[in-house]
């Protein structure tokens, strides 16, 4: 069974950065991280997938860059202007079949635990 571990995660001011790695046991067709806030649904931030096809939510574009190092098996989020409603619990997800980026959290069967960002203002 695949594992994916996050590191990366803190606590920054507003307008800081970070920046988020994803270690998987083996790499999938298509990965992704979502985030989510307490009280609020699991939302998906950027995904990419083997040729390097990305896509964003419309609230991240321009701040963080999704990457990959296959030769690692690592999948990396970039980010930039850290905003406080940016604020949440990060999550890696894979999957075996898409060859398309997403961001539907229900399309992902396999998850890691998650690192906490905290942005101030």
């Amino acid at each position: 069974q695949v594992q994916l571990v996050e590191s990366g995660g803190g606590s920054v001011q507003a307008g800081g950065s970070l920046r988020l790695s994803c270690a998987a046991s083996i790499y999938a067709y298509c990965m992704a991280w979502f985030r989510q806030a307490p009280g609020k649904e699991r939302e998906g931030v950027a995904s990419i997938v083997l040729d390097d096809s990305t896509k964003y939510a419309d609230s991240v574009k321009g701040r963080f860059t999704i990457s990959k190092d296959t030769a690692k098996n690592t999948l990396y989020l970039q980010m930039n202007n850290l905003k406080p409603e940016d604020t949440a619990m990060y999550y890696c997800a894979a999957d075996f079949l898409m060859s398309r980026p997403s961001l539907n959290p229900a399309a992902f069967a396999t998850w890691g635990q998650g690192t906490q960002v905290t942005v101030s203002s």
